[in-house]
């Protein structure tokens, strides 16, 4: 009685209590990603005059030690045994490392040079992606815990989104201070990544311990794990909804991950306005946070499938429209054309960043269904680990395309290094999010099957 009690508890609408303290700590996390993706090359490049190619390579090898820690972190939180719970301890534990790592990476010492910097640069970055998978795989395995239910998950997962977006709004204001502080002097910069980064690290970790102090676990699927990591990844990779959203993920993520790694440089150096892409980039923000009360509840009525289809589609013919910049001859055609470009952009950022986390909760389900474990830690590190895996794979090859088309901080740039940079920027996103949406049209797990499978699982527990 007290598990079925639980388990429909599980199944119940979210107290507004609840869903704000899970997604509080995302508007810490959403500053800190999008300042570090879109600012951690230009700074190193621009400011500490690190080459682009080891930078990228630098990025690539944190992917390498993804492959491990990722997946150890997500089967350990499945199984940790703790009175604050298996998610809630490491979130907890997840304060100090993702601060101190933020506050790293923007605050190399000034005497710093050569060998020695690009080993602070490389512990920080690849220390502050560790830091972050303790904290975004026991969070985002936290969410499918906190609601059953097939659409109150977009819901909880859509306000998590705008958090971040709310986040990733706030860093537009501290690149913008970085900008002006580079019309300054690298002191300057310095001096500013240094007091923002701490500011940030602070109202972070503050923000995690309001979540860990409101937020609770359901006991009933503590300890519902099989006895080895090998086994749980099999099971994942085993999940055939699971395994065409992995493929998806990562090809989704090939297209989009030089986005944010390129987009002030293509202000700068494409559009010829650096000083607009705070505003730019604001264009695409904002609708990706508006528009998540739009898509809650249109998944309802076209279904999640339809709309994550959707999101992709939009997403990539957005982004190919950028291919066209340097071929156009007036400055303000190419600013009108990147605004609105960003605008649809972040309208389907919006839907993608309310369905994805959605639908992949739906896929744990399945998961039970078939092998009557609960094991959201290893699904979600490896959702996690294959994005980060091909945004590391293309921070690679960018860095090394920067570096062989012959780009110079700082200086005017050639057609061709502005050729290299909008097919990176434009075409790489426009072919993967179609393939992506061509292989995602597979997809079966909608809300009929859903509902069944669960209902399936609901029996069975009331019987146990």
């Amino acid at each position: 009685m007290i598990q079925k009690e639980m388990h429909k508890a599980g199944a119940s609408p979210l107290h507004w209590l609840q869903i704000v303290a899970y997604s509080a700590p995302t508007v810490g996390v959403g500053y800190m990603y999008l300042l570090i993706g879109l600012y951690i090359m230009k700074f190193s490049t621009d400011v500490l005059l690190i080459s682009p190619a080891i930078m990228g390579t630098i990025f690539g090898i944190s992917r390498v030690w993804d492959a491990i820690s990722d997946p150890l972190v997500g089967y350990v939180s499945d199984r940790t045994q703790s009175s604050l719970g298996r998610r809630r301890s490491w979130m907890l534990w997840s304060i100090v490392p993702v601060a101190g790592m933020f506050i790293m990476v923007f605050s190399p010492p000034a005497g710093l040079q050569g060998t020695a910097l690009v080993i602070w640069m490389a512990i920080g970055v690849i220390g502050f992606y560790s830091a972050m998978t303790l904290f975004m795989v026991p969070h985002l395995s936290l969410g499918p815990e906190l609601s059953n239910d097939y659409h109150e998950r977009s819901r909880l997962y859509g306000f998590r989104h705008a958090a971040y977006t709310v986040g990733s709004i706030i860093a537009l204001i501290s690149m913008q201070l970085l900008i002006d502080a580079e019309q300054v002097s690298s002191e300057t910069v310095r001096e500013t990544a240094f007091e923002l980064s701490t500011l940030a690290g602070l109202i972070t970790a503050a923000l995690i311990t309001f979540a860990v102090v409101k937020l609770r676990e359901r006991q009933d699927v503590k300890g519902r794990v099989g006895q080895t990591p090998f086994g749980a990844f099999k099971d994942v990779w085993s999940n055939p909804h699971a395994r065409l959203v992995l493929v998806v993920t990562f090809i989704e993520n090939i297209g989009s991950a030089v986005i944010a790694l390129l987009t002030l440089y293509i202000c700068q150096y494409v559009v010829g306005k650096p000083g607009l892409a705070p505003l730019i980039i604001l264009a695409y923000m904002v609708p990706s946070s508006l528009s998540v009360p739009l898509w809650i509840p249109l998944s309802k009525r076209f279904g999640k499938i339809r709309l994550w289809m959707f999101s992709m589609m939009l997403t990539g013919l957005s982004f190919g429209g950028m291919f066209a910049l340097p071929f156009m001859e007036s400055m303000t055609d190419r600013t009108w054309l990147i605004f609105i470009l960003a605008f649809f952009a972040g309208l389907s950022a919006g839907c993608g960043g309310t369905i994805a986390p959605s639908v992949q909760s739906d896929i744990i389900d399945f998961d039970e269904f078939k092998t009557g474990e609960r094991k959201e830690g290893s699904y979600f590190a490896a959702f996690n680990f294959v994005q980060k895996s091909a945004i590391g794979v293309m921070i690679l090859i960018t860095g090394w395309v920067l570096e062989f088309s012959g780009f110079v901080p700082n200086e005017v740039q050639t057609f061709g290094v502005q050729l290299a940079m909008v097919t990176l920027y434009g075409l790489s996103p426009l072919i993967c999010y179609t393939l992506g949406t061509w292989l995602f049209s597979r997809f079966s797990l909608d809300a009929a099957e859903h509902q069944r499978i669960r209902s399936l699982i609901d029996a069975r527990n009331e019987g146990a």
